[in-house]
Order: structure tokens, then C-alpha cells, then sequence
């Protein structure tokens, strides 16, 4: 009988955690898939962060580091710069990569530090009970915004791809979700895309990914997609806002 579909060798045996409805497993295996296809999981090295996938240690079958709230990109930079010859990528959330990891995130960026972000965004702290993000969008009602997020108070959501793509040290920024088998390929191609920019030394690369959390937005998985694709896909359009890699070498 011809196999059409199985667990990419690079994801483990452990049962995930993560909350019904939630996309992570659906970006884990992809993420799996793009090593597994680029052979290179023997020298792979993945940084997992705070948040909710705070054990992708555990589901990765490749080497994992465990980094503080946000500091996956210098922990990311360190092992590069030790072992240039192996493969690093992050897995971070908005909290983990917007908040308390922005600052690493912005140098690690515009040093062109020639590493794989993989970063997903779900408007919220999920992990933590669901207070605001820096991604909460306007009006949003979470725990520590009940009657809304104010922009007058709080501001306006951060909108990484867009700013970290004026950046000269990026050399892929793109913004992707997986609500749909056809957003799923194009994910695909992106996070492999990151990956290989990496294999070629091209740079800083990140994806990011728009995600549901129906268990702090308090809806139904289906809600949750419907959700998303009304509310944050308007305000985080998806698409490329920076690729170098057609045109070669990094400038």
C-alpha cells in the first residue's frame, strides 16, 4: 500500500500538549517537515522559548536548548557563532518575541544573524491565562483588558514582519497562517524557505505565523478561525515583506 502521509522523522513520539483547536501541532510538523526534507536534522539545533510551546523540547527530535522569556535569539546567536556549521532555529510566541524578547529579537535582526525564527503570533498570552500582547489588537477584550485594549493607553499592536523588514541584516520576512489547506502549502514553503536561506548563509529569516487560541479567546475552534481571519488578517495581512533570496547573495 503507498504511504501518502506520516509523522516527519523530526518530530518525537510524545503526545502534545497544546489545547484543541490550537495550530502549534499543525506548525510543529511543518517545521518537521522542512528539516526532514532538508536532511539536515543531525545538525539542527532548536531553541525553545516561555510560552505555550515551552516544551517543544520535548516533540522536536532534534537538539533543543530551553532559553529564558525571550532571549531565544541570543541564545540562538551563541550557538550559531560556535557552531556556524549547524542549523538554529527559534520557536517563539507574541509574548516571547514582541514583549520581553524585542530587544533581542531587533539586534539579533539587524546583525543578520543567519538564523530561522519561527514566530507565532495569536494576539495573547496564552500560556499564562490570556492577558494583552503586544500583538492584541484594538478593542480586543483579554484578562487585563476587559473593557478592550486602548490605544490611547496601551497604544497600537507591533507589527514585526513590517518593521523588522527595514532591517538590512533580514533577508526573509514573511507572514503566513494555516487556517486552510492552501495557507498551510504556502506556510510550508515559507518555513522551508527559511530554512534554506540559512543552509545558503543568506541571514536573519523569519516567519511568522497567524494563530487561533480558542481557550483565552474563549470561542470555539471553528469560532476562533473565523475569528482570525475577520479581525487579524486585516490588521497582520499576509504575504512577503522582505526576500533576498531571489536575488543571491546578501548586499
Amino acid at each position: 500500500m503507498a504511504v501518502v502521509f506520516k509523522k516527519p522523522k523530526a518530530l518525537t513520539d510524545m503526545s502534545m500538549h497544546y489545547c484543541p483547536g490550537c495550530t502549534h501541532g499543525i506548525i510543529h510538523r511543518l517545521v518537521a517537515e522542512a528539516i526532514d526534507e532538508l536532511d539536515i536534522e543531525g545538525r539542527t539545533v532548536g531553541v525553545a522559548p516561555v510560552g505555550c510551546s515551552v516544551m517543544a523540547y520535548d516533540y522536536f527530535a532534534c537538539d533543543m536548548v530551553e532559553a529564558a522569556h525571550g532571549r531565544a535569539p541570543a541564545v540562538a546567536t551563541g550557538l550559531k557563532r560556535a557552531c556556524p556549521d549547524n542549523i538554529i532555529f527559534t520557536y517563539q510566541g507574541d509574548g516571547d518575541l514582541a514583549a520581553i524578547g524585542m530587544c533581542e529579537t531587533v539586534h539579533a535582526a539587524t546583525r543578520g544573524e543567519n538564523i530561522t525564527v519561527i514566530f507565532v503570533n495569536n494576539a495573547i498570552y496564552g500560556m499564562t491565562g490570556g492577558q494583552m500582547a503586544p500583538t492584541s489588537l484594538p478593542g480586543q477584550v483579554t484578562q487585563t483588558s476587559p473593557y478592550g485594549r486602548d490605544i490611547n493607553t496601551a497604544g497600537y499592536p507591533i507589527r514585526v514582519c513590517e518593521m523588522l523588514a527595514t532591517l538590512d541584516g533580514v533577508a526573509l520576512a514573511q507572514r503566513v497562517t494555516v487556517d486552510s489547506v492552501r495557507n498551510v502549502n504556502i506556510a510550508k514553503k515559507a518555513i522551508k524557505k527559511a530554512f534554506e536561506n540559512q543552509v545558503k548563509g543568506l541571514g536573519y529569516s523569519i516567519v511568522e505565523i497567524i494563530s487561533s487560541c480558542p481557550t483565552n479567546w474563549g470561542l470555539s475552534p471553528n469560532e476562533a478561525l473565523e475569528w482570525m481571519r475577520n479581525n487579524m488578517l486585516p490588521y497582520y495581512p499576509l504575504g512577503v515583506y522582505k526576500d533576498i533570496s531571489e536575488g543571491g547573495e546578501k548586499k
